[in-house]
């Protein structure tokens, strides 16, 4: 594990937050892997600080669902069960669908060009080959079409969601045989948000979630028939 304090920061935050937060981001992006165990000791000499922080942040990501406390073994990065993948982008999908429909109405030339510019700079990552980068500009693509709805009230929903579904978005960007069908997809959106195909972009949204469940479901059912062989 190679996990260390994350740099580019805020100077001003508190000590626990940035590390609360390195924890985070090493959990989300799979570098803290699912199962594996939290040992204070470990954690606090790696990021070169005191247990007390390092506590406090198990603490923290416990309550959002990304630590899981075990009797007699105690934190462990929270699996990615099909249960908790499920309930997460069956609300997901409802809302990307809704959001491809309203976008088609409401989004502006200049975020029409912002989401052009963001399907090119996402193939340009899946060309790189960085996970981390092509999970990045995944996000930045679908947070214009989530913008451009205008609709604050449905943005908040989104954004609450977005840690979560950055998590299995990450596990499905892993799968390189995956990645021309994402750049298919987004050219989909892109192409029947751009002519206000509101039936067609909807469609889309709801394609682009479904594969990213069966993707994930494969990989938790590897990862698992691998654990038992362990």
């Amino acid at each position: 594990m190679g996990i260390s304090l994350v740099g580019n920061m805020d100077d001003l935050l508190p000590l626990r937050d940035v590390v609360f937060n390195t924890l985070r981001q090493a959990i989300l992006t799979g570098e803290l892997k699912p199962g594996e165990r939290l040992m204070e000791i470990h954690l606090a000499d790696k990021l070169g600080v005191s247990r007390t922080p390092v506590r406090e942040a198990i603490r923290r990501l416990e309550l959002e669902g990304l630590v899981t406390m075990i009797p007699r073994r105690g934190a462990e990065v929270a699996r990615i069960t099909e249960k908790s993948m499920n309930d997460v982008l069956e609300v997901r999908r409802a809302m990307d669908a809704l959001c491809a429909e309203l976008a088609c109405d409401r989004i502006t030339e200049e975020e029409l060009g912002a989401l052009s510019r963001a399907c090119e700079h996402f193939e340009h990552c899946v060309r790189a080959g960085d996970a981390k980068k092509i999970a990045q500009a995944d996000v930045g693509l679908h947070d214009i079409i989530v913008r451009a709805t205008g609709n604050q009230r449905l943005i908040q929903l989104v954004n609450n969601l977005s840690e979560q579904m950055y998590r299995y978005r990450f596990e499905y960007i892993k799968d390189s045989s995956q990645h021309e069908t994402l750049v298919k997809e987004h050219r989909i959106i892109y192409q029947s948000i751009a002519c206000k195909d509101k039936e067609t972009a909807a469609a889309a949204a709801r394609t682009h979630i479904d594969n990213q469940k069966k993707a994930i479901i494969r990989q938790i059912r590897l990862e698992r028939k691998q654990d038992s062989r362990g």
